[in-house]
């Protein structure tokens, strides 16, 4: 959020608000003081009452949603893995919920320096084994020649890369012979815009422990364009995160981690106020993925495609769609008969609006996995087709 845009010194600013007054006190103005009242103040304590009864709902919205796992047909082991959720936090007051998520989660929060043939950096971790297997972001640890983490208490050890996945930015590490604290993992799937969002992270290795910041998930679902390719299916938040911040954990209201941070689109974006987190369930499914064998696999449809425009759209009574704009020789789309400027408005029975909108359903799927495509062709009524995925053939990139 950008707070005092516009105003410059000289300028007229409102007069001094009472903590009594605001919708959010910080921890150092709360005190068991007896606040002071007037007739003439009622009106306004009223008002901000009912808002605060109102953001109250929306915080214990949080809570209810943050139940719930994501993929049903992974086995874990209730031994080495922190809970899927974690117990509500009282939502009485803004200051102390933040206090109580912070509690929570800084202990499995890690401070992560590496070496690689382009110099030092430092980012940060999430814990979410007691193993020692760490969450962290793949630009950061992508090349490392050397990764040192140091846990919450101030221990610095080596540590050894897992893998990572450059399409959604997630990198496991592993240290041995230390049983961290696993940060709960709830889940990103019933996010919605205006819930609490607590972004906690370790930016530029600076002393001290991590940094807590606050805000509010600003939007889902977002496409974030980077070198050398996109991010899909982002969240989005207000809550500043700081270059160092990558690989963090973002917390819904209830105190647990829904994103992993990454400050690689916020530098490319330029903008304030604007972070993004990759979906915890997205996290979970990638580093299972590559800690069970050491690397992730990606489904191919095998076509070239952009946004249907919303003209087209409208005339074809169609929501959006993703338009076909090449396909390739011997992939899944030309053994189904998909040819150029086709529209794929549905998968598997779901609408699809949009390219990236297709990226993301393919993401769930898995390959040898046959799915129904609708698809319209010279604008004429839906057809039927159905491709069998394979696995992305290496050579490609996102």
């Amino acid at each position: 959020m950008d707070v005092g845009d516009g105003v410059g010194d000289d300028e007229p600013t409102a007069g001094w608000i009472s903590p009594d007054d605001r919708l959010w006190r910080h921890p150092s103005e709360v005190a068991d003081v007896a606040p002071r009242r007037s007739r003439r103040a009622e009106p306004r304590l009223w008002s901000v009452a009912v808002l605060a009864g109102l953001i109250a709902s929306i915080l214990t919205s949080a809570v209810i949603v943050a139940a719930g796992g994501f993929n049903k047909t992974v086995v874990r082991s209730s031994e080495i893995l922190a809970p899927d959720t974690a117990s509500p936090v009282a939502l009485s007051n803004a200051s102390p919920q933040v206090e109580l998520i912070a509690e929570r989660i800084r202990p499995s929060i890690v401070q992560i320096d590496v070496d690689t043939a382009g110099g030092r950096a430092s980012g940060s971790g999430v814990v979410f084994r007691t193993d020692g297997h760490i969450l962290t972001s793949h630009h950061l640890v992508d090349g490392a020649r050397s990764i040192k983490v140091e846990t919450s208490e101030g221990q610095q050890v080596d540590a050894k890369l897992v893998g990572g996945d450059k399409d959604t930015d997630i990198a496991v590490v592993k240290v041995e012979g230390v049983r961290g604290t696993a940060a709960p993992l709830g889940s990103a799937a019933k996010l919605k815009v205006g819930q609490i969002a607590v972004a906690i992270g370790e930016p530029l290795g600076l002393p001290g422990g991590p940094t807590v910041t606050v805000g509010v998930v600003s939007a889902v679902g977002r496409q974030v364009d980077r070198d050398g390719g996109s991010l899909l299916d982002m969240i989005q938040t207000d809550a500043p995160i700081a270059p160092g911040s990558s690989g963090g954990a973002l917390v819904d209201g209830a105190g647990s981690v829904i994103g992993i941070t990454t400050a690689i689109a916020v530098t490319e974006v330029g903008a304030e106020g604007l972070g993004f987190a990759t979906p915890i369930d997205i996290a979970r499914d990638v580093a299972d993925q590559l800690i069970t064998s050491g690397r992730v696999v990606h489904v191919w449809l095998g076509i070239e495609g952009e946004d249907l425009d919303h003209a087209r759209a409208k005339a074809m009574k169609v929501p959006g769609g993703a338009v076909v704009k090449g396909v390739r020789g011997d992939s899944p789309a030309a053994h189904a008969g998909l040819t150029a400027s086709d529209v794929i408005v549905g998968l598997q029975g779901r609408p699809v609006t949009s390219m990236a909108g297709l990226m993301i359903a393919l993401r769930g799927l898995k390959p040898g996995q046959v799915v129904k495509l609708d698809v319209r062709r010279d604008g004429t009524k839906t057809r039927n087709m159905s491709a069998t995925l394979v696995e992305r053939p290496a050579s490609l990139k996102n």
